[in-house]
């Protein structure tokens, strides 16, 4: 390094400050373009093309001590050599959870979208922030542009939106844009002059509406949950009778969380009813279709969505059945009016200047809490681009159509037994192993089939073959959800799917 520098300061208008030599570069490129050509290799290699390759494991699951060791995740002083750095990316690879194996049915995602990869491959590369449109001309019409289609799908003639963080952002986004709209004096004057504010969500709401209420100080007590059928679907009548409640007890009522598509059963609230409810009560309807509101994209399933054009804002998350890649979730709002912005905006003079050379209208960052963000919008708009609307709706359409086809072959074999005819693509069971098929009904019996699920979810992470998620839920003791989502998946892995947990659940 001595010598380097000593070459350095020789040459011709060499500038040394604080020890430091400011001519040039210090960066090696020619070496980091070499690393990154060999990184995409081991990229392609051991993820793109083993993503429908189901001889692969799901997972190679380590215990986390061990893991540690394995990969070694100490930061040192000094760097180490590219080789090394290499081999650390191929460990990442082979220890992480294969999301994109057509046998990992584990979340509301899944799979591997080749469009949606390479636009993040772009995007991660110009490395954007979506707020202004001096910097990301592109990207902000990009957004414009799939807002615009989405909300055509929605059914609104006109709108605003933006793309968020997650879904459980977008809530948390809609809530706090319905009590602005209930009392604008919230964004100055804070929370120590309003009323007792009261919201309401179904017993199957998303976990994300409670913490909004406490993020946004409204608070988890005044989360009024509403009660749901044996379906999962929110309870009109018993909305009615909880708005009427808090009236009574001198709160505010302002706003009503319906959910299309709740997270363990599948479920969609009957949105029309509820609007009925909310224009009755003057309540801001917002629609939690995070998991369900890809279904508007099917001429065939779209009427699980019924009523949505009724609603004052609607979350709805690309990245789940239509494989936008995480993380793609847009908050869209039926005010055409200016309101998402009139409710964020902090009018930064240093970013939103007035007097710029263009339309200032583009720049829309003041919409978001956000000040740097992602353009996650891209990743849909290429995929979209690319198959075309047919194409997502093929998507949709077929997996829904696998998930009909398991639960009539869990209909044909013995120990396995369904919570529910589901209307999506959540198929809820359990597995019920030979010791305990003559088992009289009984709490011995559930207490002994609750610790079945736990147990095979174990063996498969351990063999590798597949990934499952399990739960109890309201009052039913552990049951599988599988989910269907990626395009890899076939009919032959709802079958190995079956047989898979026969095998392992033999001997319990």
């Amino acid at each position: 390094v001595g010598v380097c520098k000593q070459e350095m300061l020789q040459k011709k208008n060499a500038v040394l400050v604080d020890g430091v030599i400011l001519n040039g570069p210090i960066m090696d490129s020619k070496a980091g373009e070499k690393f990154v050509e060999e990184a995409c290799k081991i990229i392609m290699e051991e993820v793109v093309q083993k993503a429908d390759d189901v001889t692969e494991k799901v997972c190679e699951w380590q215990a986390p001590e061990t893991l540690k060791q394995i990969l070694d995740l100490e930061m040192r002083d000094t760097g180490e050599c590219h080789q090394k750095i290499l081999q650390f990316c191929r460990d990442v690879i082979k220890y992480s959870v294969k999301t994109n194996h057509p046998r990992f049915f584990n979340q509301l995602y899944a799979g591997i979208d080749y469009y949606s990869l390479v636009a993040r491959f772009i995007t991660e590369a110009l490395n954007p922030s979506v707020y202004t449109y001096e910097v990301s001309p592109v990207f902000l019409l990009v957004e414009e542009a799939v807002i615009k289609k989405m909300i055509e799908f929605v059914g609104w003639e006109e709108g605003d939106g933006i793309f968020n963080p997650g879904g459980s952002v977008s809530n948390m986004y809609a809530m706090n844009l319905a009590r602005y709209k209930f009392c604008p004096e919230v964004k100055e004057k804070g929370l120590s002059g309003l009323p007792r504010l009261v919201l309401f969500a179904s017993e199957e709401c998303h976990y994300s509406m409670k913490k909004a209420a406490s993020f946004l100080g409204i608070g988890t007590e005044n989360v009024y949950f509403i009660k749901t059928d044996e379906r999962g679907k929110m309870i009109p009548e018993e909305l009615e009778k909880q708005v009427q409640r808090a009236r009574k007890e001198g709160s505010a009522p302002f706003l009503v969380c319906a959910t299309a598509g709740t997270t363990v059963l599948g479920a969609f609230d009957p949105l029309d009813k509820i609007a009925d409810i909310c224009e009755k009560h003057g309540l801001w309807l917002h629609v939690d279709a995070s998991w369900g509101g890809s279904a508007l994209i099917s001429r065939k399933h779209r009427r699980l969505l019924h009523g949505i054009h009724r609603a004052d804002s609607v979350a709805w998350n690309p990245h789940k059945m239509l494989l936008a890649g995480i993380q793609c979730c847009a908050l869209l709002v039926k005010d055409n009016s200016g309101l998402l912005k009139k409710c964020y905006s902090a009018e930064a003079a240093y970013l939103f200047q007035q007097d710029k050379f263009y339309d200032v209208s583009y720049d829309t960052g003041d919409k978001s809490i956000q000040c740097s963000r992602r353009p996650d919008a891209f990743k849909f708009w290429l995929m979209w681009k690319a198959l075309g609307t047919t194409g997502l709706e093929e998507r949709v359409n077929r997996a829904l159509a696998l998930a009909r086809y398991l639960v009539e072959e869990i209909k044909k074999r013995e120990g396995f037994q369904l919570l529910l005819e589901p209307e999506y693509a959540n198929i809820c069971f359990w597995y019920i192993p030979p010791s305990l098929r003559k088992m009289e009904d009984g709490p011995e019996f559930w207490q002994k089939l609750h610790q079945v699920a736990p147990v095979i979810k174990e063996r498969m992470m351990k063999k590798g073959s597949m990934m499952l998620g399990y739960q109890p839920h309201r009052g039913k003791v552990n049951f599988f959800r599988q989910v269907v989502i990626s395009p890899q998946v076939s009919r032959e892995d709802m079958d190995f799917l079956l047989d898979e947990i026969e095998l392992l659940a033999k001997d319990l």
